[in-house]
C-alpha cells in the first residue's frame, strides 16, 4: 500500500542516500518522455523538501530541455537489496548552469567532474513510498568510471564543443538552455 509524505524525514533520507542509482522523469506538453538513470556520487539532499543533483555531460540534455517549458519532475529510487521499497520525490525543478550563482554555490557539495553540467534543484511536494515487491533483488558489482574518464581526457574547451554539438536541443529539437554567448 502506497503512502504519502509532504517531506523529506530522516528515514527516507537514509534510504535515499543509501541508492546507487536514481531516476529522472519529464515531460513537456509534446515530444518525447524522458526517464534518465542517474549514478555516481550526484546527489544531495539539502533539507527536507529540497534535492539537487549534479547533471553530469551526456549524450544528450533531455531534462534540461523539458524543465524549461514544464517544470514538473518525478525521482524515483528503488531497493534492489534489503527490505522492498519503492520511493518517489514529486516536485518542480529548475535547472542551473555553470554561470549561475546557484551552480557556483552549491558545486562544492559533489566530488569534481570535469563533465559537471548543471546543477538541477528539485523543490520535493510529495514523497511516496510503495512495497517495491516485484522490485528484483541485485548487487552492485561497481561504479561504471566511463564517463568520468571521458570528461578527465577533455580539456574544458573539448567539453563545451561536445556541449555544442550533443547538448544544445533535445532529441526533439527543444532548446536545452545551454548559453554559450
Amino acid at each position: 500500500m502506497a503512502k504519502f509524505y509532504d517531506h523529506i524525514d530522516d528515514k527516507i533520507q537514509t534510504f535515499i542516500e543509501k541508492q546507487p542509482i536514481f531516476f529522472v522523469a519529464t515531460a513537456r506538453a509534446e515530444g518525447s518522455i524522458n526517464l534518465s538513470p542517474k549514478g555516481l556520487d550526484t546527489l544531495r539532499i539539502l533539507d527536507q523538501n529540497t534535492v539537487v543533483w549534479l547533471n553530469l555531460t551526456g549524450s544528450g540534455n533531455e531534462t534540461a530541455a523539458h524543465l524549461l517549458e514544464n517544470d514538473r519532475i518525478t525521482i524515483m529510487f528503488c531497493a534492489f537489496e534489503g527490505k522492498p521499497l519503492i520511493l518517489r520525490l514529486y516536485g518542480t525543478a529548475k535547472v542551473y548552469h555553470e554561470q549561475d550563482d546557484f551552480y557556483k554555490e552549491h558545486l562544492d557539495k559533489f566530488p569534481p567532474s570535469k563533465g559537471a553540467r548543471q546543477i538541477i534543484s528539485v523543490k520535493v511536494e510529495r514523497v511516496q513510498t510503495s512495497c517495491g515487491y516485484a522490485v528484483p533483488l541485485m548487487d552492485l558489482k561497481e561504479e561504471r568510471d566511463i564517463l568520468t574518464k571521458w570528461a578527465d581526457h577533455k580539456s574544458k574547451e573539448g567539453i563545451r564543443d561536445y556541449w555544442r554539438e550533443k547538448n544544445t536541443k533535445s532529441i526533439d529539437g527543444f532548446d536545452t538552455g545551454m548559453d554559450f554567448q
